[in-house]
């Protein structure tokens, strides 16, 4: 019996976790469909992989992040920190932009009636207080309390003093060398705990999708199609465009296909999670042992996407602010729209990467074109559907991104991982050869 279960685990164990958690999420959507409401019984379940995802996060922020300025020197520190942040604000202005025009194409909202519903929503931060919340008055509350921007901006302060410090104090050098040393065992340390927490994930994503179908129905998919479908089709338009095309062919002269392949476990995972900072875990196990990205690079950049990319963000809110724009009946003009991008890409930066984030974000750029927030309440019904859909494609961004800071400091391991297998595949179906 006992060498039965063994053989069991070892043959499930042998399917790419990929796979286990695609039939989780197809399973767990057909239950909640057949059974409905019943199946809010396995929400702990649910929870329970979202509390382990979020218990990870800023323990792999700290030690992950000061491993890989371990290995920078300050002029490194500066060209990897510039390009990443440069990259960023380039694609986040894309897809705000691409939001912006798959909006005017298709025009959503035209002809739908706001119905009732007040906007329940926090008292969204002005832009002064989002910029100012980068910096933490008291670093550890920031940690104790998951605030991602300010525990980030922190920790790269203290270890770009640490470089310095071993730098320009050479009899203090080991002693730096000590605290990255530890640092790194955390790391290590972390990415065990990361390998048994996704284990656990194909049973939580199952109950995750159970719960949420099975509670709010098929509606979670059709409510408000028409908005659904414009914000869908334009992160569908800037991952093909911005990410594969521009980033990984034209810039990183590198197979998209294989891209893809390397990314696919972070891009399911946060779907299903609708959190960036919580598939952080995921997306940087695909970093390392798929696109074979060296951690003095993804270690940065990662952390960095997971508070600061939201892609996704702009391209919704955009979006959504024109859908409310049709739905009130007072269309936005163009430079109405181009303070909508403005504000939707930097709003965007401060949006935290957690489930339910863009609706409180969305009172802001409602409040400064002067929208009512009964929209809010309005676009609540889809929210869960839009929250996957871009947190999908902010995951998505943060490895384009740091695939082509990786390229430009040579930190990319091009014959180990999908590099490779990609590359075996396509051989095989080139005809003739020498």
């Amino acid at each position: 019996m006992t060498r039965s279960v063994s053989s069991l685990w070892r043959q499930y164990r042998s399917v790419p976790l990929i796979y286990r958690i695609f039939v989780a999420f197809v399973l767990g959507s057909v239950a909640g469909l057949v059974f409905g409401d019943r199946m809010a019984i396995v929400t702990p379940l649910g929870d329970l992989f979202l509390r382990l995802l979020d218990m990870l996060v800023i323990p792999i922020i700290v030690f992950t992040l000061l491993t890989g300025i371990r290995q920078l020197s300050p002029a490194r520190l500066g060209r990897i920190g510039g390009a990443t942040v440069g990259l960023y604000a380039v694609t986040t202005t894309i897809a705000g932009i691409i939001g912006l025009a798959v909006a005017n194409v298709l025009q959503p909202g035209r002809g739908v009636e706001l119905v009732g519903g007040e906007a329940q929503s926090q008292s969204p931060p002005s832009l002064m207080e989002v910029v100012l919340g980068i910096v933490p008055s008291n670093p550890v509350a920031a940690m104790a309390e998951g605030n991602l921007l300010a525990t980030v901006f922190f920790v790269i302060v203290f270890g770009i003093a640490l470089t310095y410090v071993r730098a320009q104090k050479p009899d203090l050098a080991d002693s730096v060398d000590s605290v990255f040393e530890a640092f790194e065992v955390g790391a290590e340390a972390m990415f065990v705990v990361v390998r048994g927490v996704l284990e656990y994930g194909v049973i939580g994503v199952f109950a995750l999708m159970a719960a949420g179908i099975g509670t709010e129905g098929i509606g979670v998919f059709t409510t408000l199609g028409e908005l659904v479908l414009a914000i869908a089709i334009a992160i569908v338009v800037h991952i093909g465009v911005t990410y594969l095309l521009i980033l990984m062919v034209l810039i990183a002269d590198v197979s998209p296909l294989a891209f893809l392949a390397g990314a696919k476990d972070a891009m399911v995972t946060a779907f299903a999670t609708r959190s960036s900072s919580g598939t952080l875990p995921v997306t940087m196990r695909n970093a390392e042992e798929d696109l074979r990205i060296a951690e003095r690079v993804y270690s940065f950049t990662l952390p960095v996407g997971a508070t600061a990319n939201m892609d996704g963000a702009a391209i919704r809110q955009a979006i959504t602010v024109m859908f409310a724009a049709n739905v009130v009946g007072q269309p936005l003009v163009l430079t109405e729209q181009v303070f909508v991008l403005l504000v939707a890409v930097l709003i965007s930066i401060g949006t935290a990467g957690v489930p339910g984030a863009g609706i409180v974000m969305l009172t802001v750029i409602l409040t400064q074109v002067g929208l009512p927030l009964e929209v809010v309440g309005f676009v609540a019904g889809v929210d869960p559907i839009l929250g996957r859909i871009a947190t999908m494609n902010n995951v998505t961004g943060d490895l384009a991104v740091s695939t082509v800071v990786g390229k430009w400091n040579d930190a990319i391991d091009f014959d180990r991982g999908v590099w490779t297998r990609q590359t075996s595949r396509l051989d095989s179906v080139m005809p003739g050869g020498d």
